[in-house]
């Protein structure tokens, strides 16, 4: 670990020196280099998904899965980034003192960011273009799970830096899974700038409480939607639906459903049966005691209230209105995403001033709440704290500051 470390550390300034052009080709490199050796990316995906299989659910077997298509997409990614403005070297803020002392607020890179991650090989991509375009080394330590494709992807984007006559030591990969290494990522002042948890409450909260390096927290969502008793029904329905379902296995699913108590009796039975009912994958309901009342399901325990799911498990709870929504948001929340469906601009108002998490929608899905979505490109995380970024942390988040300060003989 400690020669990766210092290997990193010394290619920070070759790194950071780069300019757009040489940036944006090693970026497109990188990409061809994917696509070049995708049968060996996918070959070492076969053996992480036969190891992973019967110890992880399906839903997390499709998040370490790999496809022809998949590796395009990770490809399409890298490029979107060389395409995206480079974030280094704006100028953010200027002052010109009565004495003519200028100062000057410019981007510039963070240097080495260690990323944490868990079983998306895709990370492994989208965690490297990112910190590149924007200036900085990546130390990437996967999970042992997808760690044959993770190393199959770095090593085929080495190829790409190499041939464009840039250090492979931009983007490296930790070759132990175990703790200890993610203990020493967390600890390893003087070379790693920057740390960025992305996977589950444990580690997270693990590298929270261990880190001595600067750690963004990251991805844990507790995400809700609100049915406000003035809601479109179908547009809720939608909403809930595509929230829920259409990849419960991501950060920005929903996992809490609040109805007003006003129409629970008619619009739980119709989210029944939209969820439940006839369903290739139907969603487990875990109600409180109204919701309980009007239709089947398992009975919700507290602990279902403060669960990342991450599956087809929806937990229910009706309120009385906006202001226990708030309430209950402000208990349980993640603060990553909340949503609230209302045609009561009053309602909406309590919603979006009361909720204080890093997005909050109005009629409309917490699916969005990611870099591609927000017109970032790929994003390296979701941050859920408030210092320094919050929400999908894109390329801008990915740079820090310095002062330049200009005279002309100036003492003070």
């Amino acid at each position: 670990m400690i020669q990766m470390l210092t290997a990193a550390k010394a290619a920070k300034r070759q790194v950071c020196a780069l300019s757009t052009e040489e940036k944006n080709a090693a970026l497109n490199a990188m990409a061809d280099a994917l696509l070049a050796n995708q049968d060996a990316i996918l070959a070492a995906n076969e053996l992480d998904m036969a190891a992973a299989k019967g110890t992880v659910s399906d839903v997390m077997l499709d998040r370490l899965q790999l496809t022809p298509q998949r590796i395009a997409g990770m490809a399409k990614g890298i490029r979107e980034v060389a395409a995206l403005p480079d974030p280094v070297g704006h100028l953010l803020e200027q002052t010109i003192r009565e004495d003519g002392l200028k100062i000057s607020r410019v981007s510039v890179p963070i240097g080495v960011i260690g990323i944490i991650y868990e079983s998306r090989p895709n990370v492994t991509s989208d965690a490297a273009a990112l910190a590149l375009k924007a200036g900085s080394v990546c130390v990437l330590r996967g999970g042992k799970e997808a760690f044959r494709s993770a190393n199959a992807i770095v090593n085929a984007m080495r190829q790409g830096l190499a041939a464009r006559g840039i250090t492979e030591n931009a983007v490296n990969l930790v070759q132990d899974t175990s703790r200890d290494s993610a203990t020493a990522l967390m600890t390893a002042n003087g070379y790693i700038d920057l740390l960025i948890p992305r996977g589950g409450a444990g580690l997270i909260n693990a590298c929270v409480k261990n880190a001595t390096v600067p750690c963004i927290a990251t991805g844990t969502g507790i995400c809700h939607v609100y049915v406000e008793k003035t809601a479109d029904q179908d547009m809720a329905l939608k909403i809930v639906n595509n929230a829920k379902t259409s990849r419960p296995s991501v950060c920005n699913a929903e996992e809490v459903l609040l109805v007003d108590e006003a129409i629970a009796p008619e619009f739980l039975p119709k989210l029944y049966e939209l969820l439940v009912t006839n369903r290739e994958n139907p969603v487990e309901l875990r109600l409180d005691a109204t919701a309980e009342r009007i239709i089947p399901g398992k009975a919700a325990s507290d602990k279902d209230f403060d669960t990342e799911f991450l599956d087809y498990i929806l937990a229910v709870k009706c309120v009385r209105d906006v202001h226990e929504a708030v309430d209950h948001i402000a208990l349980h929340s993640t603060g990553h995403s909340e949503a609230i469906v209302s045609r009561d601009e009053s309602a909406i108002q309590a919603f979006t001033s009361g909720v204080d998490s890093s997005a909050v929608y109005v009629n409309a899905s917490t699916r969005f709440t990611d870099g591609g979505e927000f017109g970032l490109g790929c994003e390296m995380g979701i941050s859920t704290q408030k210092l320094h970024a919050r929400g999908p942390m894109g390329l801008r988040e990915l740079t820090t500051y310095k002062y330049l300060i200009e005279g002309n003989g100036h003492i003070r």
